[in-house]
């Protein structure tokens, strides 16, 4: 089993990042995925300084993947995404049909990730002959349903042909709008926001009127308002997945990733009832619920 770092998801300083990712490259992380798959209004890292990261990171012996945005609005964001899939060095994630499409079409070989509503063996083996190597399959699904869609793959034929990984850790990406909640919970327009999402290194909690943390806002993001954990699950993935996903949340991520490989046998339960975690939707109950 492998361990992958996700797209960074919220907004920090480009001397931040840069940092965050340099400890990245002495993680016990197999895979890290970089660039920005949020919000196009957040420019301090420009594509040149993801593909140099990414060289850096490449030297380190680890995979490297560049991920697109999910919610593409604008022509301009289009040839931001062209100018990830021809970057001539790394695989892509592609988080929008249109990026499977232009990945395709340059012969640039992606990952299928979490935001692309991909629910069947029928279309994993459309995007199988299209370019993918990986799937990480849609965050609110269950351990039943990816069984059940790997046996139709094998029904296929195509079981072993390419990768599944699964968000297993951070605050879930439960929704994407065009418009920006961070800069609405501010009194300010999206276009004018002042990329206020800065001050939010983890999103914005919003709780419910029985003082309950439903979800997280992050932009257009809407995201769990636990965050989601697989630690004591992994046992349950054996067979099932090759990689599991850490989403970053600050540099104690990298822990997360020793503490997952160090109880990938479920050696250790760890106790999440009261760590405002949740694991409900890998075993086919409420999202926010916990099954320890």
């Amino acid at each position: 089993m492998k361990y992958a770092l996700g797209p960074l998801l919220y907004f920090w300083s480009k001397e931040n990042v840069e940092s965050f990712y340099q400890q990245a490259t002495n993680s016990e992380a197999d895979i890290i995925y970089l660039g920005e798959s949020v919000c196009s209004k957040r420019r301090e890292m420009k594509p040149k300084d993801w593909f140099a990261i990414a060289k850096d990171i490449s030297d380190s012996g680890k995979q490297v993947v560049l991920s697109t945005m999910a919610l593409l609005e604008a022509p301009s964001e289009v040839n931001v995404m062209k100018k990830y899939i021809d970057n001539g060095d790394f695989i892509i994630e592609a988080n929008d049909v249109s990026a499977i499409q232009l990945a395709s079409e340059s012969k640039v070989p992606f990952v299928v990730g979490p935001a692309v509503n991909c629910y069947n063996a029928q279309t994993l083996n459309l995007f199988l002959k299209q370019g993918m190597t990986r799937w990480c399959m849609p965050v609110e699904l269950s351990r039943e349903w990816l069984q059940n869609v790997l046996t139709q793959c094998d029904e296929l034929g195509i079981r072993n042909k390419f990768e599944t990984e699964v968000f297993s850790y951070g605050y879930l990406p439960l929704a994407y709008s065009a418009r920006c909640f961070t800069a609405r919970a501010e009194n300010k327009p999206k276009d004018e926001c002042e990329t206020c999402c800065i001050k939010y290194p983890t999103g914005i909690t919003v709780n419910s009127q029985e003082g309950q943390e439903v979800f997280t806002l992050n932009g257009i993001q809407t995201q769990s308002g636990y965050c989601y954990n697989l630690i004591n699950d992994l046992p349950s993935m054996n067979n099932l997945v090759d990689v599991v996903r850490l989403s970053p949340l600050s540099v104690e991520t990298f822990d997360e990733v020793s503490k997952f490989k160090a109880n990938e046998t479920g050696s250790e339960k760890f106790a999440l009832k009261d760590a405002r975690h949740c694991n409900g939707y890998w075993h086919n109950i409420a999202g926010l619920d916990i099954q320890m």
